[in-house]
Parts: structure tokens; sequence; C-alpha cells
């Protein structure tokens, strides 16, 4: 007997899922195979970003460098720390508390802050509060504590080696959260479309762990460095300026002080500096004006030096012709008086200028020019508009003459307002012949790939308000300004000085009138030397010095200006001109040969004969390379380094200038970071260590008083020498 058949619903059940699945799994299959799309996911797109790495080739900022090649303004390696938090790695961090409180003697953070951040869950490592691009010496701080779990990633940051020095002529930089940097002030900032960089990147195919594969298809675009710009500013100069700026704000403890040295062949500013100031890699700003550029104030009596050039070019002065002084009386007008009320009795023109008469400079003005063409030599001067220089914010005074007294107060250097650089600009006609030149900061910028140069200032003939006699004879009486009369203590022992003081009053804003008191003035000079031929031009303003009874106001201009032109010609191998003649530096300057090839104990012997200072680098007998490089010129006392085969160690440059540290970094390829200014007096690297290329060296500078530097020889005094 046949069996029934009995169909088995739950059997057939489950088959029919499974039939159903089959069809849907299979129909996805060849949905994804095809399509390549899962849930709207590119699956070739997923795989090469899976596959594909991403390097960031980092690029440098461009340097900004004095006009000898010395840098102001770079970037320099920095790192930032990390800590390893994950337990899972063996080098991770493993007693928070305790190295909170290592690190936060170096780190920028408080104890508390570093510690938690330590203690984060789940992080596998964690950038350190204030462990932002720390200094090298820092990172050698840190790893001298031996904690384990801390790394660094090395990166670079904007550093400025000397400090305070021409701050708000360079300026700073700001980084953003997305690390790029741009400058916010000075030539940093109008500068910065060419001292930007712009980094590459990297890509390739790697697997899981990092590791390039057989075919990595690499896709590199290459790194831009920024250009490099080249100032007219003279690192040793400006390093003059600041140090004397520096000890009379400790001293008198002014408002506000200004200070300008140029070329007035050129119009070169090879140093400008202000105070208040501030130090860019610290930033505490009290205030943003380049006061040198942008504060307009009544000059003083230096303005006088434009009125007594009009009237010499127009032949209306006479020096041997006599006038009544103390008093000047015009119609309708209170009378114009001299700075002592009373005068000095009947006197000559030339008398009236070393005294600085207001009433001959009043009697100018009016009856031998008249005020018409003493307008045209203000407009002539360019004391009627900016200068043009290259700065950003500069501004320009006003000259006030709508009414006589302002015509006549104008002469004397009241009322109108210019700037520092336009009476500088002004008076390089004075100093240079008769062409005014316009003053410039920027020399070139250069692209650092190609060596092209972007960017060029030459010298500039801004105007030929006065003849090269005119000039002359205006230094000529200016220079007795200083012998005999007002500017006295503006003589430097061995140099002719030409120059003019000023004392001008001050607006109350509160008042709207003349402050009154001791010190309530700008005290000022403008001066050039050597008189028959200047080679300096200086200007300095000090506002409302805190003076002594009975102190002059000229004290603190005085210290500033004597200071910096005395050592400013003798670092510029400028030969006294003066009675003095026999005191001038008996070992001229010498052309080094080429030593390359030559034994370094010849060399050395001769060097040291003509009062040179060898440094042997090496333990091979042989010369391979020398800096300063063959025709270079060398004063006596300079160090010439001589690289040798063998090994190079590490020599002590305790007491050795900037200019020579970097030097010697460049010749031995070594990375060098710098802080301070003056001498060295700390290396991070340790005599007698062995020394290979890219070694990084930390070179910390101290500035010693500018009494104890001899700039004539780039040497620091041994301390017996010192007074």
């Amino acid at each position: 007997m046949d069996k029934k058949f009995k169909f088995n619903w739950g059997a057939g059940t489950i088959l029919l899922g499974f039939v159903l699945l089959f069809f849907i799994l299979a129909g996805r299959f060849f949905y994804i195979a095809y399509g390549k799309q899962v849930q709207d996911v590119d699956l070739k797109a997923y795989a090469e970003h899976k596959w594909t790495r991403h390097k960031v080739l980092e690029a440098t900022r461009g340097t900004i460098f004095d006009r000898n090649g010395n840098p102001i303004a770079e970037d320099i390696p920095s790192y930032t720390v990390i800590a390893v938090l994950d337990p899972k790695d063996p080098a991770h961090i493993k007693d928070p508390a305790r190295a909170a409180s290592q690190l936060a003697g170096v780190l920028a953070a408080d104890e508390s802050e570093i510690e938690k951040s330590l203690s984060k869950k789940g992080r596998y490592q964690v950038q350190l509060p204030g462990g932002r691009k720390i200094s090298n010496k820092d990172k050698e701080k840190i790893e001298k504590m031996d904690i384990q779990g801390i790394d660094f990633i090395p990166e670079t940051k904007r550093y400025y080696p000397n400090d305070n020095f021409a701050s708000h002529v360079i300026g700073y930089t700001n980084e953003d959260n997305k690390n790029n940097i741009s400058g916010v002030l000075g030539l940093e900032k109008t500068l910065d479309k060419y001292l930007k960089e712009s980094n590459g990147s990297l890509t390739f195919k790697s697997d899981t762990k990092g590791i390039e594969l057989p075919n990595p298809q690499e896709q590199m675009k290459k790194p831009k460095d920024g250009a490099n710009v080249y100032l007219t500013l003279d690192e040793k100069i400006q390093t003059l300026l600041e140090q004397a700026m520096t000890k009379a704000d400790d001293k008198y403890h002014p408002q506000a002080m200004i200070g300008i040295v140029a070329d007035p062949k050129t119009g070169k500013i090879l140093a400008m500096s202000d105070r208040p100031s501030f130090n860019p890699n610290k930033r505490e700003i009290k205030d943003f004006t380049n006061t040198a550029i942008s504060y307009p104030y009544e000059p003083g009596s230096t303005m006088k030096i434009f009125t007594l050039a009009a009237a010499i070019q127009e032949k209306v002065y006479n020096g041997n012709e006599t006038y009544k002084s103390g008093q000047y009386k015009i119609p309708h007008n209170r009378p114009i008086s001299d700075h002592n009320k009373v005068g000095w009795g009947t006197i000559t023109f030339d008398e009236g200028v070393e005294n600085s008469s207001n009433v001959l400079f009043s009697k100018l003005a009016r009856e031998k020019l008249g005020y018409d063409r003493f307008y045209s030599y203000l407009k002539k001067f360019g004391l009627d508009r900016p200068t043009g220089i290259d700065l950003p914010n500069e501004k320009a005074g006003k000259i006030l003459y709508n009414y006589e007294i302002e015509k006549l107060t104008t002469a004397f250097g009241q009322g109108t307002t210019v700037t520092p650089i336009q009476q500088i600009q002004g008076a390089t006609a004075i100093a240079n012949g008769g062409k005014m030149m316009r003053p410039f900061v920027i020399n070139k910028v250069v692209d650092p790939s190609t060596k092209k140069t972007l960017l060029s200032h030459q010298p500039e003939v801004a105007g030929t308000p006065i003849s090269e006699e005119t000039a002359k004879q205006e230094r000529n009486i200016l220079e007795k300004v200083v012998t005999k009369g007002t500017g006295k203590p503006f003589q430097i022992k061995g140099y002719s000085v030409a120059g003019k003081t000023g004392t001008a009053q001050i607006v109350d804003k509160e008042t709207g009138r003349y402050a009154s008191g001791s010190g309530q003035n700008v005290f000022s000079f403008m001066g050039m030397a050597p008189k028959d031929d200047p080679k300096l031009l200086m200007y300095v303003g000090v506002i409302r010095p805190q003076l002594e009874a009975g102190q002059l106001g000229s004290a603190p201009v005085s210290d500033i200006f004597t200071s910096v032109m005395k050592n400013g010609l003798q670092y510029m191998e400028v030969e006294p001109d003066g009675t003095d003649k026999e005191q001038k530096e008996k070992d001229s300057s010498v052309m080094l040969s080429s030593f390359i090839g030559s034994n370094h104990e010849a060399v050395s012997k001769a060097l040291e004969k003509a009062k040179m200072r060898p440094v042997v680098l090496g333990s091979g007998a042989t010369i391979e390379a020398q800096l300063p490089e063959a025709k270079s010129n060398v004063l006596p006392g300079e160090r010439v380094l001589l690289k040798t085969s063998g090994n190079v160690q590490m020599p002590d440059v305790t007491g050795w200038s900037k200019a020579d540290v970097l030097k010697l970094a460049k010749m031995l390829n070594l990375k060098i970071s710098v802080k301070g200014t003056g001498f060295a007096n700390s290396q991070s690297l340790q005599k007698g260590m062995r020394l290979k290329a890219n070694d990084d060296l930390a070179v910390t500078f101290a500035e010693p008083s500018m009494d104890d530097v001899d700039l004539s020889q780039n040497k620091k005094p041994k301390k017996e020498d010192r007074p």
C-alpha cells in the first residue's frame, strides 16, 4: 500500500526563506559589484581613502635680514610637547601628578592644568597646555627629567633674536587656530604677501600600518618658502641706538623717545627706534604707534635748520649783520621773545643762530625772506607732505600758516607740526650737498629658490631745495652751534659735529594751553658728522623727561646722540677729523687671502701677527673652508674661522658676538637658535663635543654695559680691561 505524501509546512517555510535570502544577497552582490555603492558610499573612494596617506611638507616663512645679512626675524626650530596616555602603549604616562609637578617648572601652564590633561580617559595622546612651540633649551630641560610617555613634535616658530629691536619697524606675526601665520604689525604685515610661505604635501598609498605599497603612486606638491627681506637697518648701529635709549629710559623715565639714524647720501635708514617699545617675542605692547613716522608734533628749534637754509640760499643771510635780540615787536600781535626773555643785547646773525634766537628767525622770515618765499621753501623741504617712506601708517604734520603770528612761529618751530622722519628727509639736503634723499628701509625682497629680486628700492632724490654751496655754508654755521652755542653738550671728541638743538612746548590736552614746569617739553637734536662730509645723520627726540633740579633738557638727548654717533662712526671706520686724530685706531682693516689648501698652523700664526683671532675647527692639518671668505675686509680682533678635515669639536663660544656664532653655524651646517643680544654667555653644545651636520645649537646672549663694548674690534673686552 502506497504511503500518502504529506507536505511539511515548517521545512517548506524555512527552505523558502533561504531561497529568498539567496536571491536578495545575490541581487545585492551584483548591485554592489556593478554599482560600487553601499548606502551612498563609493567603495572605490572609500578604499582610496583607507589606503592613502597625506603628509604635510612644511615651508618656512621668509627671513628678515639687516643690510649685512644678520637675521632680525626668522623661523627657528621649536617643539610641541605631547604625552601618550593609552595604557596599552608600554611608554605611557603612569603617574600624572608627578609628571605634572615636574613639567610645571618649564611649561607655561599651572600644575593642576597639566595634571588634568595627563589624566584624560580614552585618549591615546594629548598636547600639553603651555607646551606649544617651546624652545630647544626648554626641550632639553624636559628630556633631562626622563619622564616616560613624553614626546616632542618638531615644528618652527617665528623668532626675533634681538628681542627689543626696531620693534615698531619690524612688527610681529600671529598664528590662527589652523596654524596659519600672518603679519599683524610693521613690515611683517605690509610685506606679508612676500614673506608668507606655502606648505607642500605628499600623498602615497600604504597599508594599515603606514608602510608604502609596492606601487605607492606618490604625488608631491613642493613646499614654497617665503621670500627673504633685506633691510637698510644695520644691526650694530640699531643695537647702539636701542642700548642708548634703554639707558636713557631707565635714567630719565620720559613719556616717549624717538631715535633715527640715516645715511644722508642715500636716504637709507640705518636705525630707528622709539619708546615705549616692546619685545615681539613676548608682545607686551603698550603703544602700537611708530612715533618716528606717525606722530607729528611741534619740532621746536630744529625747524630753524630749514629757515636758515632758505635765507642762505636766497642770499639774504649775512652772518656779520647785527640786530637787537630779546624781543621782536610786530603790529597787532604779541611780541616774539627769545627763550631767555631778555636776549643777549645787540649780536650778529651768526651769534643769533648759536644762541637759538627766536627773534633772529622771525626777522629772517618776515623781513629777509618774506612769508611767501619762506613758505615755498617749507614745501621744497617736503615739510607739507609725507615723505613716502616704505613703512606703514606714515602721517604728515600740518603747516599753520593762516595768520602772521603762525608764520612767524613756524620759522622757529612752534605751532606747525612735523614728524621726525620729515625732518630727517629735509636735513639730508644739508648733509648731502643740497640733494634731499627720500628715506627708505626696504633694500630688496628676494625669492630664496630662484634668487629673483621681487622688490627693490634704490636711493631716490626727493628734491634739490638748496645748492651745494648753501649746504656747506650752513654746516659751517651749525658746527659753531655745537662748539660755541646751545649744542655744546653734543660735541664728540675727535669728530666735528654740525647740528641744531630743539626745545618745543607741548599743548596740554585738558587746558588747551602749553604745559609748564620742568621737563614739560620735547627736547631734541638734529646732528650730522663729520661736518665736512657727513656719513651719519641723526635725530633724537625726548618727550617729557623727569629731570632733577637744575638739570638741562639736553642731558638725555645728548646722552643718546653722542654715544650712538661716536660708536657708529668708529664702527664705520670713519677717521676722526678733529684735533684728536693721533688717538684714532692705529690698526686698519685687512683684506683676507684665500687660505684653502694651506696648513692651518702657518695661517694661524700669520693671522695672529696681523692681530686677528683664528679659530681652527677640525683635527686635520689642511684648511678646507674659511669665514670670512677671501677678499673680505676684517678688523683687528675679529675672529677668522678655519675649517680643516677630520673630526670637528664644539668650541667655547663664550664672549663671541652673534655674528661670529652665526658664522660658526653656517660653516658647520648647524641648526642655530639664538636668544638675547650682546655677547654669548651660554651654549647648549658643550666645549669639546664632537659635531656633525644638522646638530641643534642654542646660544644665549647677554648685553654688557655700553662702555664695555669695543665695536671697532667687534669683541668683548676682558674683565680686567674694563673701566
